[in-house]
């Protein structure tokens, strides 16, 4: 592990880093990137969605079919695939953990299969996950980390969750002022609610936690959203956050998953360029204004007022729910997955490139993640620090 002087993230009784690195599909992060912060001793994770576009072989099989079933299985051959590398590449320390999203419509066999393949925890967000503690009943060494924004919801799963006997392993609390891709909130308007401040949301659930007898259990919070420097790390800390959590700046790393060009869209991005807009799946969502969102969002009110159900472009139905398919007019109209997995390969005329709203650690640099974990932990200009 990287040596610090900040106090240790301890998730089932397991020292970590206080560095989490967020899930981000499609397949932006996967086995190379969470095995390498994993590796460090901090918390990497996977992103469960369409990981067969990492696979040629899957995608051999799959990507002219419209058969879901075939689709929807090789996509847990490809999760089991990338788990089981990460694993390889951490050898054993920090944790692996996969993100799957609430709103997907295959969550209870991704988690499923998730905690079959060996993943040390399963973090959802994108909804509540209120069933979680049932699908993972057989694993009860996985960690169980929600996603939320607010108190509100962070009282609605504690209090299903200990009817059940059980409690959130940590919880993330993003703040969807300034994270990338979907956000805790119901529509773009709410976005900059000061209720979702860190220092409101952390001290409302220490208070919470306090309410319901259970500050002893000690459940750390992951504080999540536009943090880049070793400053703010410190600042969240005191707040009594246990550890940060950051996707955009892990993205563009040297480790990520995804091509060159992804890494280039998002590092270069100008504050001006950054735009939160309505996703399919019937949430905010905040990416790069590319060629194709800004042909997109000029289109958006008349494809609304256009919408009507239709098939599924891509033939497995990824959203439990989705605008275009659905004919959802206060949603997006456009397919997620198709325009993440040009993001994916590096199509910048016809991808959509999910960012967060804040400056990067390293500005327009791409740098490792050994280089980023280490700027974050200590405030220094990045060097090789001994393992």
């Amino acid at each position: 592990m990287l040596q610090t002087p900040l106090k240790p993230l301890v998730i089932k009784g397991k020292p970590l880093l206080p560095i989490v690195q967020g899930g981000m599909g499609v397949g932006v992060s996967a086995h190379r990137l969470a095995g390498s912060v994993a590796g460090l001793g901090g918390v990497g994770t996977i992103s469960s969605v369409d990981l067969r576009r990492h696979h040629a072989d899957l995608m051999e099989q799959t990507e002219k079919s419209r058969d879901k079933a075939r689709i929807d299985a090789a996509n847990l051959v490809a999760l089991d695939r990338e788990i089981r590398k990460a694993k390889e590449i951490a050898h054993g320390r920090g944790m692996v953990a996969v993100n799957i999203m609430r709103a997907v419509e295959q969550y209870a066999a991704h988690v499923r299969q998730a905690c079959d393949s060996g993943c040390d925890a399963v973090v959802v967000g994108a909804g509540l996950p209120l069933d979680l503690p049932e699908l993972t009943s057989a694993h009860p060494d996985v960690a169980l980390i929600p996603i939320l924004s607010d108190v509100r919801g962070i009282s609605l799963i504690l209090k299903k969750w200990m009817r059940r006997g059980r409690l959130p392993d940590a919880i993330v609390i993003e703040n969807p002022r300034h994270a990338a891709g979907h956000l805790g909130a119901a529509r773009i308007e709410d976005v900059n609610q000061p209720r979702f401040a860190f220092s409101v949301v952390l001290d409302e659930t220490l208070a919470l936690f306090k309410e319901l007898g259970i500050e002893s259990e000690r459940i750390p919070l992951i504080a999540a959203g536009g943090v880049n420097s070793h400053e703010q790390v410190r600042e969240l800390l005191s707040l009594g956050a246990s550890a940060v959590q950051l996707g955009t700046a892990f993205a563009v790393t040297e480790e990520g998953d995804a091509h060159i060009n992804f890494k280039k869209v998002l590092a270069e991005a100008k504050e001006e360029d950054i735009v939160t807009f309505m996703s399919v799946a019937g949430l905010p969502a905040r990416g790069v204004r590319t060629p194709w969102l800004e042909s997109y969002l000029e289109k958006e009110a008349k494809l609304q007022k256009k919408a009507g159900p239709k098939a599924c472009q891509v033939g497995f139905d990824c959203l439990h729910e989705c605008g275009l398919r659905d004919g959802i007019a206060r949603a997006g109209q456009f397919c997620i997955d198709a325009r993440l997995a040009f993001a994916l390969k590096g199509d910048v005329k016809r991808g959509l490139f999910f960012r967060g709203s804040e400056k990067l650690p390293f500005g327009s640099e791409i740098r490792s993640v050994r280089e980023l974990i280490a700027f974050l932990l200590n405030g220094l200009e990045p060097m090789a620090m001994a393992a």
